[in-house]
């Protein structure tokens, strides 16, 4: 008896044919409330609609809190960033295979993702990402997603070759898993900050600022399995309002390395309109052949 979940009555049997066991790599199948493997490993869906693939001791220094999730809900709900996930669903129907899921690791609220399978009818999504708070908003984001639980830096529970797009925004890379996890005639799209990404606000609110050899990084980090498809940057001018600005800093890395306190009393030091220019890198990546 597949699952049932609680979002749109959809089945999750309906990605469990792309997912593979994360202890023994075995088929995973729906069974009650848990995923399980012919060799008897069982994984638990939550209540609220994913399944936590996480074994051993985890690591959750990087997860986003629940403060960031309902800041980025709410910033992306607003439509402020919607010509990115515009431009990355784009590229992903054009670079399209066909066949396979769309998998996008570190997901977070599967904003990215829903508007990928909005422009691929009938195409299941895979949601990972380490935040139990941000998967229950995944789970619920689009009726084609299977949200799981997992670890982005660990070898991903997914099939070898069962995916056709595979989408990265702002989240870790990594090339063997991503090159053995795509189809052969698959397609990678990374989306970074570009260097200039919040450029106003970066010293008036004492942010990070961005890497200036984030391009060289990315290359690297997907190595000589992927041969580069095109890069498109997208300049995004905002006009926020201080509690805009709040969630667009609360909702990404800075939020964890400046005080609260002193961080409230500078951005309500801002004058409104808040002017700033998001800025953004799309890259796609063919699969090169394995040599």
């Amino acid at each position: 008896m597949p699952i049932r979940l609680h979002h749109h009555g959809r089945v999750l049997a309906d990605v469990v044919s792309y997912l593979r066991c994360p202890i023994c790599a075995g088929d995973l199948a729906a069974e009650g409330s848990a995923l399980r493997c012919a060799s008897g490993h069982a994984f638990d869906v939550a209540r609220q609609g994913y399944a936590n693939l996480l074994t051993g001791k985890v690591h959750l220094g990087t997860a986003d809190t629940p403060e960031m999730v309902a800041a980025r809900a709410a910033f992306l709900g607003a439509g402020h960033f919607a010509p990115l996930a515009e431009l990355v669903a784009e590229r992903a129907a054009a670079l399209d295979p066909g066949e396979g899921c769309v998998l996008d690791a570190g997901a977070g609220t599967g904003h990215y993702l829903a508007a990928v399978l909005d422009r691929l009818p009938g195409r299941p999504g895979l949601a990972l990402d380490i935040s139990k708070h941000a998967l229950r908003r995944a789970a619920r984001a689009h009726p084609r997603i299977g949200a799981l639980a997992w670890d982005v830096w660990r070898p991903l529970p997914v099939r070898t070759g069962a995916v056709a797009v595979l989408i990265d925004v702002f989240a870790p890379r990594s090339g063997t898993e991503f090159h053995r996890v795509l189809r052969p005639d698959g397609a990678l799209i990374v989306v970074t900050p570009a260097a200039h990404h919040l450029g106003e606000l970066v010293e008036r609110l004492g942010l990070l600022s961005v890497d200036e050899r984030k391009a060289d990084r990315v290359a690297g980090s997907v190595g000589e399995r992927f041969a580069p498809a095109g890069t498109w940057s997208l300049e995004l001018p905002l006009s926020l309002t201080r509690a805009d600005a709040a969630s667009l800093v609360a909702m990404g890395p800075s939020a964890r390395h400046t005080d609260p306190e002193v961080l409230r009393a500078r951005i309500a030091a801002l004058a409104e309109p808040v002017r700033v220019t998001a800025a953004f890198e799309v890259r796609a990546f063919d699969v090169r052949p394995e040599t």
